[in-house]
């Protein structure tokens, strides 16, 4: 499926969060914090993790209620990009890359590494577009597409750093950071590469991360910019 056929199969799913009950009111009504009842008890390390990252109420693209540090990125792999459904251009091409970066994984992707896309548009990115935009890549269980209220995506787009110091060129979706941040929590290992770059680059420099990992070929490195 091209990005115009997406685009106009998913036109007509306009029941957005506040039709699904699951809008600003109901979003307030917080998970409990898995950390909160012994957050005294923290070692300064851990304490240190848990405060890098927010830790709101997001929704995945299949409707189940998460905590973006407790549920999606304590202790785990990740990679995380921004995107919007109805993006005609920078959004499907890093989509498809990013699917061939979860092939070139193997079957890690849902194992011990897990990919998050959220979206730039909650208020018009319902889940049954993201649930669609999902299937339309046919992604596998361990990538969430994400959403929650207009604030709570600003304030997590903000704190990953997927913003620019220009106010009005931030403000314009249709040159949003294409991006993606990738990282082992535990380890305090992060870094960030073009959501473009050659996946089997990306994929590189995230085998460097993990323990005893060999530093990436620069034959491949070389190569960031690779295909699109």
């Amino acid at each position: 499926m091209n990005k115009r056929e997406f685009i106009k199969s998913v036109a007509g799913a306009s029941v957005g969060l506040a039709t699904l009950g699951l809008g600003a009111a109901s979003m307030a009504a917080k998970l409990p914090l898995s950390g909160e009842s012994n957050s005294k008890s923290l070692s300064k390390a851990e304490q240190r993790r848990r405060d890098r990252f927010p830790n709101m109420t997001l929704l995945t693209h299949e409707g189940k209620q998460v905590r973006f540090y407790d549920d999606l990125i304590k202790d785990r792999a990740v990679f995380i990009n921004f995107m919007y459904a109805r993006c005609g251009d920078i959004c499907p091409g890093m989509t498809v890359n990013l699917k061939r970066l979860e092939s070139e994984f193997g079957g890690r992707v849902g194992r011990d590494i897990f990919m998050y896309s959220i979206t730039l548009e909650p208020e018009h990115d319902s889940l049954a577009m993201l649930k669609a935009y999902a299937e339309s890549f046919d992604v596998g269980p361990g990538w969430k597409f994400l959403t929650g209220t207009k604030d709570d995506i600003e304030l997590l787009r903000r704190k990953l750093g997927f913003y620019y110091s220009d106010p009005a060129r931030d403000q314009n979706k249709t040159e949003h950071i294409g991006m993606v941040k990738y990282g082992i929590e535990a380890l305090e290992r992060w870094g960030t590469s073009p959501a473009l770059a050659n996946p089997k680059s990306i994929a590189q420099y995230f085998y460097w991360m993990e323990p005893n990992g060999a530093r990436p070929n620069h034959a491949v490195a070389k190569n960031i910019r690779g295909n699109a």
